[in-house]
């Protein structure tokens, strides 16, 4: 009997170290589980849905902070993690970031993504990387000094996207502020700079649509004019104040007859370079529009508000 007793026993305790070695594993199982899912990229053995980063400008300033948000289009329980990574480096997780929104400092050529998990980890959505890119516009390009071997041609699809006039902003009294910090450092007071740039912005063409073939409509009010254009080559123009910029033009080859035969893009940029605003010349004589320097209408990308409008202009 009592050896029966002792085998129950000893059965008995090794079956509970057993149990408990097996909940030790599963607990270990999970935190490593955890921890790759916080700190690790993801292999996804099944299709996941595809999330939609908004909200990135086509360019910040040093300093500046990057407002991103995520979503998948659906309603779904669970939460998000936010990564990122410069250059060849691994993606790392940005602690404490389980919403839907996103408030970093901007840095230069970083890249960032949003993963959204169900509440047993598993992977629900990603969204394709985006890239932040600071022009803080203080180079020796940006001001007119450049050489001429650094000039290169440059394609329409630099400029392609729906673009917004800033002469609303201008007439509306939304860009005094703008005016003053340049009286504040520059020759002209405030008032006289808002005359100068009313001559420089003043348009009725308040939309611009550019797509990749080249194809241009100008809205003014209710009515549109559409034109085709292709790339012409570009002009070095010379300025009394000792430095230079680069004309990009475009004749039209097909369209409304109204539309102008020649545009010329200005903006501060010598290479290809996708835009972030630039100043528009057209009508129907080349060497006409390359004598225009006083009347140049200002465009910024559709998306973009006031104030992210203003705090690119405060950087000039």
């Amino acid at each position: 009997m009592k050896k029966n007793v002792w085998v129950f026993g000893a059965s008995l305790v090794l079956t509970m170290m057993a149990a408990c070695q097996n909940a030790d594993s599963e607990e270990q199982t999970s935190e490593d589980s955890h921890e790759n899912h916080d700190h690790h990229d993801h292999d996804h053995s099944e299709a996941v849905q595809t999330a939609t980063i908004e909200g990135l400008n086509d360019h910040y300033h040093t300093g500046d902070q990057v407002e991103l948000s995520v979503t998948t289009g659906e309603e779904t329980e669970g939460h998000w993690h936010w990564y990122q990574k410069s250059d060849d480096e691994e993606w790392v997780i940005i602690e404490e970031e389980f919403e839907d929104t996103l408030n970093i400092e901007a840095v230069d050529g970083q890249k960032i993504k949003a993963t959204f998990y169900d509440e047993d980890h598993n992977v629900i959505a990603e969204s394709e990387p985006v890239e932040i890119h600071i022009d803080d516009h203080n180079s020796d390009v940006y001001n007119g000094y450049f050489e001429d071997e650094d000039i290169a041609d440059r394609d329409i699809s630099d400029w392609t996207g729906t673009w917004q006039s800033v002469y609303p902003y201008l007439t509306s009294g939304e860009l005094e502020e703008v005016f003053e910090h340049k009286a504040e450092d520059g020759d002209k007071t405030a008032e006289e700079y808002k005359e100068y740039y009313n001559t420089g912005y003043e348009t009725t063409m308040n939309e611009i649509e550019i797509k990749e073939d080249g194809t241009i409509s100008f809205v003014s009010g209710e009515d549109t004019i559409t034109g085709q254009y292709e790339y012409d080559g570009y002009e070095i123009l010379e300025y009394e104040a000792g430095n230079r910029g680069v004309r990009f033009i475009f004749e039209q080859v097909n369209g409304d007859e109204d539309a102008p035969d020649y545009i010329q893009f200005s903006d501060h940029i010598i290479a290809p370079e996708k835009s972030g605003h630039y100043h528009l010349y057209w009508g129907d004589d080349r060497e006409a529009l390359l004598e225009e320097m006083d009347h140049w209408p200002t465009y910024y990308p559709e998306d973009l508000t006031v104030d992210e409008i203003k705090k690119d202009m405060l950087q000039h």
